[in-house]
């Protein structure tokens, strides 16, 4: 059997807004942004990870890549437990992961020329700046459909695609193994969201990467992802293969998610049942008891308001935490 790439169990961050008494301990407001999520992500593949802003999802994308410390939990990247890693060891690791960014104008240096923003993580870890370098920069630029003219630009004089093409070979400038896209396609205009999703899908196949692909679009995960992932107020409530995901929602929240995709035509019924919630997303300082979506839930029972659902497997390969859902939980980690 195939082993994860990324396994990551109980993991948690929690941001303490307070300050510290005389004691030095923490009082105030804490914000729970990741409260205990449990994945894996196989070799090879994408998973994606939806759900409304405020969530998570970002912030659970950080964690993966150690860019921000986990409050608690465990994190396994390719067998290794790297969860308290430092120094040159982190190091070592990080050239095996990386990300791109939504912003394709805020995540490039202006005052840096093109060739120098993708050769930057070469140098960082250990290559020369010369003619080798600039050769591996531009043949870079070349697989993500830049010329080479490019290397002696600078942003500004590129457009929103082509800057999300630099940010995404800049990323896979080192050839890692694992890549989150953290909405990475959300800033960008409908047609050029086909083309880097398309380019994504080709490099993944020809560099055998693996994707974390963050979004709001359902429409765009159910194109590129093979599993989904849904997040709701800093918890994972329901995992599948997308075709299940999309074809037998198992949660309220992940029907409702489901259901607000526009039809592409009046008689498509492929969302399949509309489930209506009322209100926003509870704030994150003060989550509900219970299932944090029983506030919002149209078929809250008395269980919703005081116990957490547990992640159960009624379905080989898909997993959701909702006491609507009859079954005992399968052992196995999502």
């Amino acid at each position: 059997m195939t082993e994860p790439l990324v396994e990551v169990a109980a993991l948690s961050k929690h941001f303490p807004l307070g300050g510290k008494n005389f004691f030095g301990r923490r009082h105030g407001a804490v914000l729970r942004a990741v409260d205990e999520v449990s994945l894996r992500i196989m070799p090879g593949e994408t998973l994606g990870l939806v759900g409304e802003s405020g969530c998570g999802k970002s912030t659970l994308g950080r964690l993966l890549l150690r860019l921000i410390e986990p409050t608690d939990g465990n994190l396994i990247f390719n067998g290794a437990e790297i969860t308290r890693l430092k120094g040159a060891a982190l190091r070592e690791v990080r050239r095996s992961m990386q990300i791109v960014f939504q912003d394709p104008y805020g995540a490039l240096n202006p005052r840096m020329a093109v060739e120098d923003i993708i050769a930057e993580p070469l140098i960082i870890h250990g290559a020369r700046q010369g003619p080798g370098t600039r050769k591996q920069v531009a043949s870079m630029l070349d697989r993500v459909g830049l010329p080479a003219r490019a290397l002696d630009r600078f942003p500004h004089e590129f457009s929103g695609g082509q800057r999300q093409r630099i940010g995404i070979a800049r990323a896979l400038i080192l050839s890692p193994r694992f890549v989150v896209c953290d909405e990475a396609v959300s800033a960008l205009d409908v047609s050029v969201q086909a083309q880097i999703v398309n380019l994504l899908q080709d490099l993944q196949r020809e560099m055998g990467l693996t994707y974390l692909f963050i979004a709001h679009d359902l429409s765009v995960v159910r194109h590129i992802s093979d599993r989904v992932a849904v997040m709701y107020l800093g918890k994972v409530v329901e995992v599948a293969q997308k075709h299940a995901i999309y074809a037998a929602p198992l949660h309220p929240y992940t029907q409702a998610l489901i259901a607000a995709v526009p039809a592409s035509h009046p008689a498509d019924r492929s969302r399949g049942k509309r489930v209506r919630i009322a209100g926003d997303i509870p704030s994150a300082f003060n989550p509900p008891s219970g299932c944090r979506f029983h506030t919002r839930c149209p078929y809250v029972m008395p269980v919703c308001r005081e116990v957490v659902p547990p992640l159960v497997e009624p379905v080989p390969g898909h997993h959701v935490a909702c006491h609507l859902i009859d079954a005992s939980p399968a052992g196995a980690p999502t």
